[in-house]
C-alpha cells in the first residue's frame, strides 16, 4: 500500500469516526451548557445535577441515532472492503 493511499484511508476513517460521534457529543455539550447556565443563575452547585442529565440525554441520543450510525458504518465498511485488491 502506498503512503498516499494509507493517508487517505486514515483521513476517511477519522472523518467517519468524527461524523458518527458528533450528534451524541453535541447533544451532551448543549445539555451540559444549559445545566451550567441553570446552576450559575440559581447558584446551585450540585455535582450530580450536572452529571446525571448529560448521561441521560446522551443515552437517549445514542438510542435515537444508532440506526443512522450503523447505516453509515456499514456503508463505510462495504466501501473499504470493496476497494481491497483481492
Amino acid at each position: 500500500m502506498e503512503i498516499s493511499a494509507a493517508m487517505e484511508l486514515g483521513r476517511t476513517a477519522f472523518w467517519m469516526a468524527l461524523s458518527t460521534s458528533a450528534p451524541i457529543l453535541i447533544i451532551g455539550l448543549v445539555v451540559g451548557l444549559a445545566i451550567a447556565v441553570f446552576q450559575s443563575v440559581t447558584q446551585l452547585q450540585e455535582q450530580t445535577l450536572s452529571f446525571a442529565p448529560k448521561i441521560v440525554a446522551m443515552v437517549v441520543a445514542g438510542a435515537i441515532f444508532t440506526p443512522w450510525i450503523a447505516e453509515r458504518m456499514v456503508a463505510f465498511a462495504q466501501q473499504m472492503l470493496g476497494s481491497l485488491p483481492w
